[in-house]
């Protein structure tokens, strides 16, 4: 898999959501070389941010949603994003059958890539996943840099993700 081709395109949809003031994080799932569902986190913005329109659960509705590939060959699918999945995307994308993660940023704060999966049960201890780390590391944590940097935007303002985010340049 060319990972920084791919990284690329879910970069762009993060750009995307930080021209909308929504926390930098796009997602793209990739089947033998095409690009078969995307996603980029909505709705960060305001006084009450929804914590279920991560970019990646986004990007698994749409792949639900076409029923393509069939859920037997779905360990081939390919799951790209800007920032280190978190609990709740890393255990869809497992549920929904995905085996291979590839992330650009790590989230320091609430990350789920590092878990020792065989000390899950067994639903997560028995599935061969493959986490590929730090693909275009830089550019995605340019994009949160600008994000945590610009005033109007609050979501996750003054938290462990944003000083580690802002100190990292």
């Amino acid at each position: 898999m060319d990972h920084p081709r791919w990284m690329a395109r879910a970069l762009e949809l993060a750009s995307d959501a930080l021209k909308a003031s929504e926390f930098p994080v796009g997602c793209i799932i990739v089947l033998d070389d095409t690009i078969v569902a995307t996603g980029r986190r909505i709705h960060s913005r305001g006084p009450a941010p929804s914590e279920l329109d991560h970019a990646e659960i986004l990007a698994l509705r749409e792949l639900e949603t076409t029923g393509s590939p069939s859920p037997k060959s779905r360990s081939r699918l390919w799951l790209y994003s800007t920032l280190e999945p978190c609990l709740m995307c890393m255990g869809a994308a497992l549920i929904c059958g995905i085996r291979n993660i590839v992330y650009a940023y790590e989230d320091v704060m609430g990350g789920a890539g590092r878990l020792p999966l065989h000390s899950l049960t067994p639903l997560y201890a028995q599935a061969d996943v493959r986490i590929v780390s730090g693909v275009m590391r830089s550019e995605s944590l340019a994009l949160f840099q600008a994000f945590f940097r610009n005033p109007e935007c609050v979501y996750w303002k003054d938290s462990l993700l944003a000083r580690y985010t802002l100190n990292a340049g």
